[in-house]
């Protein structure tokens, strides 16, 4: 027989579960569990007799959304922005706005007519004083109007707080630029949206320039500039270089000790002049076009000496002093053999296509020699000579391959043989190797080489801003300068909230990608399951989250200190 029982222990009443039998005649309890105190009874009948069906649930973007919004609230970003921003002191303001817009960049790209929607969706509507209805692309618009000097004077503020507060050290930093596609009309008036080389192959459209000064730790934009797309890269590191000659010591107040370091792109007489002016002299390595240089490709390897270190492996280098630019410079050639591995198998590969190519031509005009094609126009020397030579101006592929153009009865004829004498010549002088000049002339090789291959960084950066599921500047609709501007002002801040997250968990001892952390941390959301019409009828909860994410949540309290009382 089953019952429940009191107990009193210490003068505290407590309750059990029983089950009794007979045993040889007398009563025996032969089971027993404890079921607790009254209250704790009560409690258990309570919430049994609340349990129903949940009607639906609210998922809320939750942990990337707060420890974005975390860092940028200690850096002050929203009364930055706001302090050099004129605006009257009614509704969303215009820090919100943009923290609103640089924390969407980071997070899920979209368009301004998504803004509102996205930010529904996110605990950022339940944390800041912004309504949903205030998030229209007219909204947008108007609170895009800052002019150049505004947003220099919050550069110059937000920079100047990232250095102090996280100890940044700006003697070494890498210069680079690239530039966006954008679709403003062609007969748009712009200043900064021109025709120009796009990195990114889309020479139908306007391209806006956006130059760059990173720090290699964690890849932090220190100084950035927006400019015409039709500007040539070596013209705007100059720009670069004076921008930041004159805000440097302002900045950071401290002495100028500063190495640039920068490719091959940006070679060119003024630069260096600029660089080495009186006033304010630099430190730089950069790279050496082959033309420059072309007889330090045919020192015998003989001479190079193997690099120490780990991070050398299969490398060695030879060092000399040169006459570049009309000054004495440091000069070191260093031969990769994974370089080398990866040049030459670019190359077997581009012989590949170029001979596919060639020969389609050669049977081409067979064909019509023969009769077998008569329609279309009839191919010309001029012709031929032009298709070849666009097909022959992949690297190298104009070396390598002999060409032969004839005429017979009027019809081109072509033959081509692979040169490999030539190929040869190639792989023994040239590939494999990349030649640096510095003025650091009290560094070691070492030193040298290490400090240029650090410009991989602010590759990694630009690879990072036109990837289309995290921190894209694309796509840019915006139609005027301003607006331009501002837009690469969020998108910059958005990396460098990103940026700083990476560099503060590195220092807790989590070491992974921008785009591993703000994939595991997506998926710790929060959850708002509806019972029924009444308040007690919703609870709240957490997804479960990676590893990652969990111990991110924790280290930052992401669950206590940014889960509001009314959040449901």
């Amino acid at each position: 027989m089953a019952s429940i029982i009191s107990k009193k222990i210490k003068n505290n009443i407590y309750y059990y579960y029983v089950e009794s039998k007979r045993v040889n005649g007398k009563p025996r309890y032969v089971n027993q569990k404890y079921l607790g105190t009254a209250d704790t009874l009560l409690m258990k009948l309570n919430s049994m007799a609340a349990m129903k069906e949940p009607l639906y649930s609210i998922i809320i973007d939750f942990a990337d959304v707060a420890v974005l919004l975390e860092i940028a609230s200690r850096l002050r970003v929203v009364d930055i922005i706001n302090t050099y921003s004129a605006k009257r002191n009614q509704g969303v303001s215009i820090g919100e706005y943009l923290l609103v817009a640089a924390i969407n960049r980071a997070i899920a790209p979209t368009s301004k007519s998504d803004m509102a929607h996205w930010f529904s969706k996110t605990i950022l509507s339940r944390l800041l004083p912004v309504t949903e209805s205030a998030l229209t692309p007219q909204n947008y618009w108007n609170n895009m109007c800052l002019n150049e000097n505004v947003l220099s004077d919050i550069e110059d503020e937000l920079v100047k707080i990232i250095v102090d507060k996280y100890q940044i050290d700006t003697s070494h930093l890498i210069y680079d630029a690239t530039n966006f596609f954008t679709y403003i009309d062609t007969k748009q008036d712009s200043v900064l949206a021109k025709r120009g080389h796009s990195k990114e192959k889309r020479s139908d459209l306007k391209i806006v320039g956006l130059s760059m000064m990173i720090t290699p730790d964690c890849n932090i934009p220190l100084l950035y500039d927006t400019y015409p797309g039709n500007m040539p890269d070596s013209k705007q590191f100059s720009v670069m270089l004076k921008k930041l000659k004159s805000r440097y010591e302002k900045l950071t107040r401290q002495t100028a000790d500063i190495t640039i370091v920068f490719d091959r792109g940006n070679n060119a007489p003024e630069n260096i002049d600029v660089l080495e002016s009186e006033q304010f002299p630099l430190y730089y390595v950069g790279g050496l076009k082959r033309n420059q240089c072309a007889d330090l490709f045919t020192v015998n390897k003989s001479e190079y000496v193997p690099l120490a270190g780990e991070n050398f492996k299969k490398s060695i280098a030879f060092r000399t002093t040169m006459r570049v630019y009309e000054r004495d410079m440091t000069i070191v050639v260093v031969y990769n053999q994974n370089l080398y591995d990866g040049q030459i198998q670019g190359i077997l590969n581009n012989i590949e296509k170029t001979t596919a190519k060639l020969s389609e031509i050669q049977r081409m005009l067979l064909n019509r020699a023969e009769g077998i094609v008569t329609k279309g126009r009839t191919p010309t020397k001029a012709s031929v000579e032009k298709q070849t030579k666009d097909i022959l101006k992949t690297e190298f592929m104009d070396d390598i391959f002999d060409i032969e153009i004839t005429t017979y009865n009027g019809i081109p004829f072509l033959n081509y043989s692979m040169n490999p004498t030539r190929l040869d010549n190639i792989k023994n002088t040239i590939l494999g190797k990349t030649v640096l000049f510095t003025n650091r002339h009290n560094w070691t090789t070492e030193e040298i080489v290490a400090s240029y291959r650090s410009a991989w960084h602010i590759e990694h950066v630009f690879r990072q801003m036109k990837d289309t599921n995290h921190l894209t500047v694309r796509p840019l609709f915006h139609w005027t300068d301003p607006k331009i501007q501002v837009h690469i002002f969020y998108c910059v801040l958005a990396y460098r909230l990103c940026c700083l997250l990476r560099k503060e968990l590195i220092a807790a001892g989590i070491s992974e990608s921008i785009g591993k952390i703000l994939e595991d941390l997506s998926e710790l959301k929060y959850v708002i399951t509806i019972f029924g019409t009444s308040k007690s009828d919703i609870v709240g909860s957490f997804s479960q989250g990676t590893d990652l994410a969990e111990s991110v949540s924790i280290l930052y309290d992401l669950k206590g200190k940014y889960l509001p009382a009314n959040a449901c």
